[in-house]
């Protein structure tokens, strides 16, 4: 009996550390990103509707889906921990690069089909909730419900299981994934380029935005290849990339005004 309750002591100050972390990070990348919004109105996707209104209701939905992909992170580490997973390949300079990108392919191949799966009529209930925030903002990333957050981040407990990721990559890709879904849902764009359309399979802000203003378009989460493999990319995305890359004003960083040009 003594085994099992240190063991869950154990889970549990892990799971405590990694929630207080990813709250931390939440309110911290959240309030910078608005910052920058607010030094760029010019950059707003959707000129003509805001969802900064529901900022109340997204923080309170936030602290319940980021407990679940706390526990999601706290599952795949604590069974690494416990040696009950695929042996972790020991980290090195020339192998985590790869591994890092690795992950992030195999994770946005699960987003997509989670994803796309929360979008059909037998799970759709559990992710209505989301798509309430039609402009997304810093706010809304984690604002979702449990059942479709354990889909989507379900990845990280799974994986361990069947990849030999050390456990520092995958904390790695969750702090990624963290900031590049906050950007995602920044409602601003400051990344539209060549880099973000075709040909290249990343993406920008304007993708994930789409997806919340169309709905049944750009399920992906890193990458746009599966989304264009399976004809659910928006028939737009790349044209609306181009366009705002041609048309926005620069980021200003700065909260000051830049003086005037003297002739």
């Amino acid at each position: 009996m003594k085994p099992l309750l240190d063991a869950a002591a154990e889970f549990a100050g892990l799971l405590a550390v990694v929630y207080a972390a990813t709250v931390a990070a939440y309110f911290s990348v959240g309030a910078a990103v608005t910052l920058l919004n607010r030094r760029n109105p010019g950059r707003r996707i959707q000129r003509n509707r805001s969802g900064e209104g529901r900022r109340g209701i997204e923080i309170r939905q936030s602290m319940v889906s980021i407990l679940v992909t706390s526990a999601s992170l706290s599952i795949g580490l604590f069974a690494q921990m416990r040696h009950w997973t695929v042996l972790p390949l020991e980290l090195s300079w020339w192998n985590a690069l790869p591994l890092f990108l690795l992950c992030m392919l195999l994770f946005d191949a699960w987003f997509y089909a989670a994803h796309r799966l929360l979008h059909t009529r037998f799970l759709l209930r559990f992710h209505r909730s989301h798509h309430r925030t039609m402009a997304p903002t810093p706010w809304s990333n984690d604002a979702i419900g449990a059942v479709d957050t354990a889909l989507c981040q379900g990845f990280y407990a799974v994986a361990p299981f069947f990849l030999p990721f050390p456990p520092l990559i995958l904390i790695a890709h969750r702090a990624y994934d963290h900031v590049n879904g906050t950007l995602g849902h920044a409602g601003f764009e400051y990344f539209a380029s060549r880099a973000a359309r075709w040909p290249s399979p990343l993406l920008c802000t304007t993708y994930h935005d789409l997806h919340h203003s169309e709905f049944s378009c750009n399920y992906a989460n890193f990458f746009s290849h599966l989304d264009r493999l399976f004809g659910t990319i928006h028939p737009r995305y790349d044209q609306t990339v181009a366009d705002f890359e041609a048309g926005a004003p620069p980021v200003r960083l700065s909260a000051r005004v830049p003086a005037a040009t003297q002739p």
